[in-house]
């Protein structure tokens, strides 16, 4: 029921998504450096120096998205408030003799839960916790454990036969009082695995600020754009460790009568297409809008591309019927026409992090372009 053309859940190892993006950032010239340790950060007027690896390095922005153990959220010397949730989960990437015939398999019996879910290539990942036996991070995880969590839980331990990874973590709900130094991704907040909100939340927050901090960078912004960073996405950091704090609290259920209760009145709730449509649209990420900013649908172009090809350049576009170009006259450097297919689409002016900035029509079209700080050439 997704709005999209991809209305599915992808499960997919994180470091496939980190080669994706690492591609991405090479071919935009970017160079990363690995095995740096940032040690120290110095803010003034005109900038910011880090320490790192006991040289400075000098820049006009720098962005912590360094982690839950952040330092650079710690060389600022901001709190994190929270507490731990859960202790001694256990993660493993495993082959199964016997693979469940539902694409998902999850379950909670009041001291224990596990979660079990396909990669597409033999592969398994399995989330287990077990109340009765709670122990340190550092502890290591065997396979004997988690077939005894997973048969507890789920009544079978699916034949699991052989682990690639094996690890064991405790899991936080924390999040910084202000982005605006800026944070991104677990530096800004952290919160429980369930529903696997983390990384579409991190991803966003870093889609959120890139083009802001571009404009800026580039001289064009407005006043306030990079402020509505923080404004937009502590919201959303907010509530994404409300809905994943929901969802492992209910796992925790511990009483029998407890446990009858949710999954009778959670199974009768997600039955409502308004609730089902809701929890849908959170989870995944696409239902989340900022005040004044929804997110635009990624709309079929009359050139037969979609309109989250044409942002990928990292520009607005002005969805509007070819006659429009003729406002842009070719002066405006950060906006790409394109010609929806739906010739009755409102005029529709989409940000760089494909939410709507203005819809109107050709008299509101300058002073939406003049607010959103889209500059003229001479």
């Amino acid at each position: 029921t997704l709005p999209t053309r991809f209305p599915f859940l992808l499960i997919t190892p994180q470091y496939n998504v980190e080669q994706a993006l690492e591609k991405r950032a090479t071919a935009a010239g970017v160079r990363i450096v690995r095995d740096a340790e940032v040690t120290g950060l110095r803010q003034d007027a005109d900038g910011v120096e880090l320490t790192v690896d006991g040289g400075a390095l000098r820049a006009d922005y720098a962005v912590g998205a360094d982690g839950v153990n952040s330092s650079v959220r710690g060389a600022l010397g901001l709190p994190f408030p929270g507490r731990s949730v859960l202790k001694s989960i256990m993660l493993a990437d495993v082959r199964l003799a016997h693979p469940p015939a539902d694409t998902l398999m999850v379950n909670a019996v009041g001291d224990a839960f596990a979660f079990v879910a396909p990669f597409g290539d033999g592969w398994y990942r399995v989330f287990a916790w077990d109340r009765r036996h709670q122990m340190p991070d550092t502890a290591p995880v065997t396979l004997d454990e988690i077939r005894d969590v997973t048969r507890h839980a789920l009544r079978t331990d699916l034949g699991i036969q052989e682990a690639r990874w094996l690890s064991r973590f405790h899991s936080d709900e924390r999040q910084a009082p202000h982005y605006r130094v800026f944070l991104a991704g677990d530096a800004a907040h952290v919160h429980s695995p369930a529903g696997g909100q983390g990384m579409n939340t991190g991803l966003q927050d870093a889609a959120n600020l890139g083009w802001k901090l571009a404009a800026a960078a580039q001289g064009w912004a407005p006043d306030g754009l990079l402020d509505s960073y923080e404004s937009e996405r502590h919201p959303v950091g907010r509530l994404v460790l409300r809905s994943s704090g929901a969802i492992i609290r209910m796992a925790m259920v511990k009483s029998r009568a407890g446990r009858l209760a949710r999954n009778v009145l959670g199974g009768t709730a997600l039955r409502l297409p308004p609730v089902a449509h809701k929890a849908a649209g959170t989870i995944s990420g696409i239902g989340i809008d900022y005040p004044g900013a929804p997110r635009a649908a990624d709309v079929a172009l009359m050139d037969s591309r979609r309109l989250y090809e044409v942002l990928r350049d990292g520009r607005y576009v002005l969805l509007a019927p070819d006659s429009a170009r003729a406002q842009l006259d070719g002066s405006h450097d950060h906006v790409v026409p394109a010609s929806p297919a739906d010739a009755d689409m409102p005029w529709t002016l989409v940000r760089p992090d494909a939410h709507v900035a203005w819809r109107g029509g050709p008299a509101t079209l300058g002073a939406a372009l003049r607010q959103a700080g889209l500059s003229r050439r001479p």
